[in-house]
């Protein structure tokens, strides 16, 4: 999971719009300035590419089966205030899933998944019971789960801040200081 999508279904519960919380989480700067490039799953994907060729894979983001969580007629809106406008139109559908999902007693993910074994990358929303890792984030944390011949049974599990404005800002600095190191400058 990604740290704004973790931050949305994190707050998406109980009786909270789907739009409520995302335009909760764009207000405190967790979502791209068009939350469509959040919820289309793209940097999701791009996410589960990087790991997916860390460990050996050459998938392509073409490869990879994406669940867009923008319904199809609000993928056209002409600007992001107008998309924001639109998005309570989805939000029957999305609280459908969310009551499903709690009377079964689980939690909506969304979430990346790397199949080494079956060498195939996807992006769908899950369904978690409430002992899963997944289940058991706060705020927008990020989360990754290796399950390995190792870690078979209780997957190692790798758990962070996710998203916001010191985050960014942090991992932008360390990009800076790698570059400065990789074109010479002293350490």
């Amino acid at each position: 999971m990604i740290g704004t999508l973790s931050y949305i279904f994190n707050n998406f519960k109980g009786t909270r719009s789907l739009s409520e919380v995302v335009s909760e989480a764009k207000q405190a700067g967790y979502t791209e300035p068009d939350p469509r490039d959040d919820l289309s799953g793209t940097y999701v994907a791009r996410k589960v590419m990087i790991l997916a060729r860390e460990s050996g894979l050459k998938l392509e983001l073409s490869d990879t089966p994406v669940q867009s969580l923008v319904p199809e007629p609000l993928r056209a809106a002409a600007s992001a205030e107008e998309f924001m406008k639109q998005l309570p139109q989805c939000d029957k559908d999305m609280a459908k899933q969310l009551q499903d999902a709690e009377d079964a007693g689980e939690f909506l993910r969304y979430v990346g998944v790397v199949e080494v074994i079956n060498q195939k990358g996807l992006v769908e929303l899950r369904r978690y019971k409430k002992n899963h890792p997944f289940a058991q984030l706060s705020g927008s944390d990020d989360i990754i789960a290796f399950t390995t011949a190792r870690y078979k049974n209780q997957p190692l599990i790798v758990r962070g801040p996710g998203a916001g404005a010191q985050v960014t800002a942090g991992g932008i600095f360390s990009d800076v200081l790698r570059l400065t190191s990789y074109l010479g400058a002293p350490s």
